[in-house]
């Protein structure tokens, strides 16, 4: 029986020019988007927000992920320097008062967790909606797991890419008539995204992986 790794329950197979090509040969773009505190909105301003994203979704012609990441938020490196400025503190009382602020910090998050949030849309592309792609390449839905996927040649994936940014694009315009900025993921950061997904322990105290430079494209 063949050796079964991770990596072979994933659907992902390879990350490009800042885009994630799935085994199926479809592509995805994902853009991170900036967050708003909608409860200190008047309520003018939140019926607007709403009016608008509402807009935006209707405006759609394609699928859209929203996708919601929380993590714990690591401060170990700021109460490291907080320890470093009190060591350094030559005045008595500001080391005092830095102690003391330090102390705060810790017992506040000592009693509860603090989360970040961080909030991604996953724009979709498919090879069945460029014209001229051949027949067993649009019957990649119908492919069996033992049936072999024909690969992309390398002009087929720049038209994929460029209509799926032509939508990314087009995403972006709908999320900054909601009040949000958006930018989104290169290889590098696609890449922090899916292994932060499946390390989420190492993530959240801010290990990550060396990338090797021929990823940083």
């Amino acid at each position: 029986m063949p050796e079964t790794t991770t990596q072979g329950f994933l659907e992902v197979e390879q990350i490009k020019d800042g885009t994630v090509i799935l085994k199926s040969k479809a592509l995805r773009g994902i853009i991170m988007v900036s967050s708003l505190n909608f409860s200190l909105k008047s309520e003018e301003e939140q019926s607007a927000i709403i009016y608008q994203f509402q807009n935006f979704l209707n405006s759609l012609d394609f699928s859209i992920e929203i996708i919601v990441q929380s993590r714990r938020l690591n401060i170990t490196d700021y109460l490291e320097k907080l320890k470093e400025l009190e060591l350094r503190q030559e005045n008595e009382l500001l080391r005092y008062q830095t102690a003391d602020y330090r102390n705060f910090i810790v017992e506040l998050i000592s009693g509860s967790r603090i989360l970040s949030k961080s909030f991604f849309v996953i724009v979709p592309f498919a090879l069945i909606e460029i014209p001229g792609i051949s027949a067993e390449k649009k019957d990649i839905k119908k492919e069996n797991k033992q049936k072999q996927i024909i690969p992309l040649t390398e002009a087929e994936f720049q038209r994929a890419k460029s209509q799926l940014w032509q939508r990314m694009e087009f995403v972006s315009l709908g999320i900054r008539r909601c009040g949000l900025q958006s930018v989104p993921l290169h290889t590098s950061e696609l890449i922090e995204f899916f292994w932060q997904l499946h390390h989420p322990e190492e993530s959240e105290i801010g290990h990550y992986p060396e990338i090797p430079p021929e990823f940083l494209s």
